[in-house]
């Protein structure tokens, strides 16, 4: 009674074609399997990471885009493990909504911001130059 998470499935760089299965404005940049697994244990759900698998649709190798998450959804009787998330699309939806607020996150932002910033103003010297 375990579903599959790729962390594609919930990825917004993604098409549909691609792989996501969720509505564009609720996917996540970029999640990974090791995310996926912390947000869905914290809400009490049995989960299990396979680092090693990949998503057959993936053609880029990187770490970063390998993993599985299986997560119980059902009983074996098949009542759901919790009743709050009881299709395999709520589940996902829930993962997409919590990823952004992980500490994990929200650190990265911060730094990124100010390289982004960096980025911009080399371009514009180097526009300078060419003129």
């Amino acid at each position: 009674r375990f579903i599959c998470i790729y962390p594609a499935y919930l990825n917004n760089k993604k098409t549909i074609a691609e792989g996501r299965r969720i509505p564009i404005d609720k996917a996540v940049e970029n999640p990974t399997s090791t995310e996926i697994q912390d947000v869905c244990a914290a809400v009490g759900f049995n989960v299990l990471l396979e680092k090693n698998k990949m998503y057959p649709r993936e053609w880029n190798r990187d770490v970063q885009y390998r993993g599985r998450v299986r997560v119980q959804l059902k009983q074996d009787d098949g009542n759901p493990c919790l009743p709050q998330f009881p299709t395999r699309k709520s589940v996902m939806l829930y993962a997409a909504e919590t990823i952004p607020k992980l500490k994990t996150r929200t650190q990265k932002m911060g730094g990124s911001d100010q390289s982004l910033q960096q980025g911009e103003g080399g371009k514009k010297g180097k526009g300078k130059k060419k003129k």
